[in-house]
């Protein structure tokens, strides 16, 4: 389906994700010419024209190119633009999350269809496991509890997915690895020291409030500015997202703080300096990514918000000019005195944003809630 479009086809998301192969699947069994520019040696004797008459010469009569990680080639958007214009059928593909956003947005607009992936979800990771989550429960909870407890705390890395003994390994090198050559080569980064200290920081921190000013005092960074940049270039590569607080001025929403979230629960086990297990902010930041895997961004329609006595709401979906729905996360709501905290808390901040669509993501806890004329629904991760 996708290939038949003559648009580019740009697929993005994080290292390791299956980019490649979803793109080799999509062209298996056709005639195609490929570049890699993760190699060194093409990009340091880079020579379009030669490029050109190479991929003649080695892949004769090709009907499509697959361009792999070509954020790494100086002005790409130009050249990929021009083989577009020259009748080439293009597959993209990128480890970038502001292709779209700044380079693309110019001389590409219109002419791409964009496909963007993230690890695993928790249903993916289920399939993989040969089940299924909507049927899961029924038929063994013992092994659909393990599962879950597995993917919130090891992530959905297709590698680790396949050998867990591996997990921690294979993560703390892919974290270091997209530091270095996604973040430090690519930005000239002379200070990697204090930008590997911030994204430790950021990662042992994860669903907790930042912003730049604390972040700069706190790790001893030259400067806020500096601080602000190793943010942006540690989302670019879809490391960490950071969610704004939600306001109806925008200048009060851009001086608030912003909650950070990593992209892969799996880091978090290889990177992260922890003493306990986290699993309420585990499952929070799988809602997130979930979150963003239904579309939502964090630029336009996903928020928090603190009310005017400042209980908080973990996320605030906005479509338009009006709130959608309002999601809690809340790993165990046994106890009275936090269901009372984070029920009280999801009430308030609806009235304040006039929302009747209240939701708790829960481990798995199900069950409907009633409060000041409002209506909870309790929904475990599983039904999420």
């Amino acid at each position: 389906m996708l290939l038949s479009s003559k648009l580019i086809k740009l697929i993005t998301g994080p290292r390791r994700v299956g980019k490649s192969t979803f793109a080799l699947l999509m062209l298996r069994g056709k005639n195609f010419a490929y570049l890699n520019f993760d190699s060194k040696p093409l990009l340091d004797a880079w020579d379009e024209n030669l490029v050109m008459r190479m991929l003649d010469d080695v892949y004769p009569d090709y009907e499509y190119i697959l361009l792999d990680e070509v954020q790494n080639l100086n002005g790409w958007d130009l050249w990929v633009s021009q083989l577009y214009r020259m009748g080439k059928n293009l597959i993209v593909t990128g480890s970038n999350a502001k292709m779209l956003s700044s380079e693309m947005a110019t001389v590409l607009t219109g002419k791409y269809l964009q496909v963007e992936m993230l690890p695993f979800s928790l249903a993916e990771y289920f399939e993989w496991h040969n089940t299924s989550l909507s049927r899961a429960g029924d038929e063994d909870e013992a092994n659909t509890n393990a599962l879950i407890d597995d993917y919130l705390r090891n992530g959905g890395y297709p590698e680790t997915a396949a050998s867990r003994a591996l997990t921690l390994n294979y993560l703390d090198t892919l974290f270091d690895s997209i530091i270095w050559k996604d973040v430090a080569q690519r930005h000239k980064v002379r200070n990697v020291s204090d930008l590997n200290a911030l994204a430790i920081y950021l990662v042992s921190n994860f669903c907790n409030l930042v912003s730049a000013n604390n972040l700069a005092i706190e790790l001893g960074l030259s400067s806020v500015a500096t601080t602000k940049k190793f943010m942006d270039y540690l989302h670019e590569p879809y490391l960490f997202f950071y969610l704004p607080r939600y306001n109806n001025k925008l200048k009060l929403m851009k001086k608030a703080s912003q909650k950070v979230y990593v992209v892969d629960n799996g880091f978090v086990a290889a990177k992260a300096f922890s003493l306990s297990d986290n699993l309420g902010r585990l499952l929070e930041n799988q809602v997130f990514i979930e979150l963003l895997r239904r579309g939502y961004n964090t630029e336009q329609t996903l928020f928090y918000y603190r009310s005017r006595n400042d209980k908080e709401v973990d996320f605030v979906l906005r479509e338009g000019a009006n709130i959608k729905s309002l999601i809690q996360v809340c790993y165990d709501m046994s106890s009275l005195k936090t269901a009372k905290r984070e029920v009280n808390a999801l009430v308030e901040c609806a009235e304040e944003l006039k929302c009747s669509n209240l939701i708790i993501v829960t481990n798995n806890d199900e069950r409907t809630i009633e409060k000041d004329g409002c209506k909870i629904q309790v929904i475990p991760i599983s039904k999420f």
